[in-house]
C-alpha cells in the first residue's frame, strides 16, 4: 500500500512538473511570437535607376531581387535624396541630409550642416538598434565620413568590411590611393580573382552566419558599389548582354515602359516622358558608336546581375540557417541613373576590364529612369524615385504593390518600431535630433498610412518640394520655377507655374520654411567658403534641358 501510494505520488509530481514546464514554455513562445523582433537586412544599390530591375520593367537578369518582389511588396513612390552621400546619411540617421551634416558630400565645406560626416547629434541605425538588443554588421560602401573616427565601427557597427570612402572600385588593385578595402584591419592583397561586388556579398553572408549563432536579432547593412561607375565586370557576365542593346535607346526604353504597365508599376495612362534634345537618334550613329553604347550598357547590366547573384546567395544562406522567415529584407537604390560622363585612366585598356574607367552615359541613364525625367543630382522624379522592395512573410502579403509616397527618412522610424525600441534623446553625452520619418509598418501591413505633410529636397542648389500631389522644382543655376500636379502628370511634362502663381508661391514658402529649419545654405555661399567645389561647375555649364 505504501509502495503504491509513493509511486502514485511520484507520478503526480512528474506529470505536474511536465504540465508546468509545458505551460511555461507555451507562454514563453506565445509571448515571443506575439511581437517578434525580426532580423533586418537593408540592401542599397548605387546609381541604379527606377526601371533597371526586372520587377520594375527592366530586361536585366535579376531573378533574386525579382523573387523578393514576388514574395513581398514593391513601392512605386519611394524617394531618395538625389545623390549618394546625402541619401546614405539620411537613410542611416532618419534625418534630412543637412541635419545629418551632409548638405553637400563628404568633403568638409566649413559650414554648419556641410561637414561631410555623421555628427554626434545624430545616431545611426546601427547605434539605435544596437542599444535595443541587436547585433550589427556592415558590408560595402560607407561614404559618409572620410576619417577613421567616422567609419562604421565608430558608428555602431560591430563588424565592417568594405570601402570607407567613395568606392568606385571593382577589380584589384584599386585605382588611386584613396580607395582601400578594410575588414578588422587593412586588407592584404586579395588576389588576382578579386571582384568587389562578390567580396561585399561574401562578407555579408559571413556576417549573417556568425550573427545567426547568437540569440539576439541582427541588423545587416549591405551597401553595394554596383552599378556605380567605373564600368567594370567579369567578361563572362558582359558576354551575356553583348549585342542585345544594339536595338537602340528608344526601343529598350519603350519595352521597359510597356512592361511597367503590365506589371502595374505605372498606370496604363501614364505617358512616357519626352527626350527631345537629350538623346541622339540611334539610326544616325555610326556602327562604331552603336557598338560602344552596346558595350557600355552590357557592362552596366553585368554589374547589376552580379550583385543580384550574390543577393540570391545571401537569401539561400538565410534559408539554410532557418532565418529567412524571421528576416525583413529591404532593397533600394541611393538615387536615379546618372548622366555623368567621365573617362579616366589608360585609354588603351578595353572598357570593362581592370584599369578602365568609363560611364554608361546620358542616353542609357534616361533608359534607366523610365518613365521619368532627368537624373541623379536633380530634384525631378528621375533623380529621386527609387525602386523599393521589402520581403517579410510575417507581415507582408506576397506580390503587393503600394503607391503611397514615402521617403528614406521613414526607414529609421520603421526599424525602431519593428525593434520595439526606444530612440535615444541622448547618446554618449550628446543631445540627439528627433527622427523626421513616419513608420512604414502600416504600408507593410497593406493599410493606408498617415503620410508626410510635405517632402523636400536640396542638393548643390537644386530644390524640390512635394506637398500632396503638387511638386515644385527649381534647377540651379538658372532658377527657373517648375510646378507639376503629379496626380495628373507623374512624368513632369506640363509646367503649371505660370498658370498657378498662388500655388507656386505656397510651395516655395513651404520649401523655405523647411530649408531654414534643417539648415540649408545657399549654394553660392558653399562655393564661396569652399572654392574647391567650383569643380562642380561642369554640372552647370551643360545641364540637360529642364523641359525636354
Amino acid at each position: 500500500m505504501n509502495y503504491c501510494y509513493t509511486f502514485f505520488f511520484r507520478c503526480c509530481l512528474i506529470l505536474g512538473l511536465c504540465f508546468t514546464l509545458s505551460c511555461s514554455q507555451t507562454k514563453e513562445n506565445t509571448s515571443a511570437n506575439s511581437a517578434p523582433k525580426p532580423n533586418i537586412i537593408l540592401i542599397l544599390a548605387d546609381d541604379m535607376g527606377f526601371s533597371d530591375l526586372g520587377a520594375y520593367g527592366g530586361e536585366i537578369n535579376t531573378p533574386s531581387i525579382d523573387k523578393m518582389a514576388d514574395n513581398g511588396l514593391r513601392m512605386t513612390q519611394f524617394y531618395n535624396a538625389s545623390r549618394c552621400c546625402p541619401t546614405r546619411a539620411s537613410l542611416l540617421t532618419g534625418l534630412y541630409p543637412h541635419q545629418a551634416n551632409m548638405g553637400f558630400m563628404q568633403e568638409d565645406c566649413h559650414l554648419p550642416g556641410y561637414g561631410g560626416f555623421i555628427p554626434n547629434t545624430a545616431v545611426t541605425m546601427a547605434q539605435a538598434l544596437k542599444a535595443n538588443g541587436y547585433q550589427t554588421a556592415m558590408s560595402g560602401k560607407w561614404h559618409v565620413g572620410n576619417d577613421p573616427q567616422y567609419w562604421p565601427t565608430k558608428k555602431g557597427f560591430d563588424k565592417f568590411y568594405g570601402f570607407p570612402h567613395h568606392g568606385g572600385a571593382y577589380f584589384y588593385p584599386f585605382p588611386g590611393d584613396q580607395v582601400v578595402a578594410i575588414g578588422d584591419s587593412l586588407l592584404a592583397h586579395p588576389g588576382e580573382d578579386y571582384y568587389s561586388t562578390e567580396a561585399i556579398n561574401d562578407y555579408a553572408g559571413k556576417y549573417v552566419r556568425e550573427m545567426a549563432q547568437q540569440e539576439d536579432p541582427f541588423f545587416l547593412y549591405l551597401a553595394h558599389v554596383a552599378p556605380h561607375f567605373p564600368l567594370q565586370a567579369r567578361a563572362e557576365d558582359i558576354a551575356k548582354y553583348r549585342g542585345k542593346y544594339k536595338v537602340g535607346f528608344e526601343k529598350i526604353r519603350q519595352a521597359r515602359y510597356e512592361k511597367q504597365k503590365q506589371l502595374g508599376i505605372i498606370a496604363q495612362d501614364t505617358p512616357l516622358s519626352k527626350v527631345d534634345g537629350l538623346v541622339p537618334d540611334w539610326d544616325k550613329l555610326s556602327e562604331a558608336e552603336k557598338d560602344d553604347y552596346d558595350l557600355r550598357m552590357s557592362i552596366y547590366a553585368a554589374q547589376i546581375e552580379c550583385m543580384d547573384r550574390g543577393i540570391g546567395q545571401l537569401v539561400n544562406t538565410l534559408k539554410d540557417l532557418g532565418e529567412l522567415d524571421n528576416t525583413m529584407i529591404i532593397f533600394m537604390s541611393d538615387n536615379g541613373g546618372t548622366r555623368e560622363d567621365y573617362s579616366w585612366g589608360d585609354a588603351s585598356i578595353p572598357l570593362g576590364e581592370q584599369g578602365s574607367f568609363g560611364c554608361y552615359k546620358l542616353p542609357w541613364a534616361n533608359v534607366s529612369n523610365t518613365p521619368y525625367r532627368m537624373f541623379k543630382h536633380w530634384g525631378h522624379e528621375g533623380g529621386i524615385r527609387t525602386p523599393f522592395i521589402v520581403q517579410y512573410p510575417k507581415m507582408i502579403k506576397a506580390g503587393s504593390i503600394d503607391r503611397q509616397p514615402a521617403h528614406i527618412v521613414d526607414v529609421m522610424t520603421t526599424f525602431m518600431e519593428l525593434a520595439q525600441g526606444e530612440y535615444p534623446k541622448q547618446y554618449k553625452g550628446h543631445e540627439i535630433q528627433p527622427m523626421e520619418g513616419i513608420s512604414l509598418v502600416p504600408v507593410f501591413k497593406g493599410e493606408q498610412r498617415q503620410g508626410h505633410d510635405g517632402l523636400f529636397w536640396e542638393h548643390e542648389g537644386n530644390k524640390a518640394a512635394r506637398v500632396g500631389d503638387w511638386k515644385w522644382v527649381n534647377i540651379y543655376p538658372e532658377g527657373t520655377d517648375e510646378l507639376y500636379n503629379l496626380a495628373e502628370d507623374q512624368v513632369e511634362q506640363t509646367n503649371l507655374a505660370a498658370s498657378n502663381p498662388e500655388k507656386l508661391q505656397e510651395m516655395k514658402q513651404r520649401w523655405q520654411q523647411w530649408a531654414d529649419r534643417v539648415g540649408v545654405q545657399p549654394w553660392e555661399k558653399v562655393i564661396e567658403v569652399e572654392p574647391s567645389q567650383k569643380r562642380l561647375q561642369i554640372w552647370y555649364e551643360h545641364p540637360p534641358k529642364a523641359n525636354s
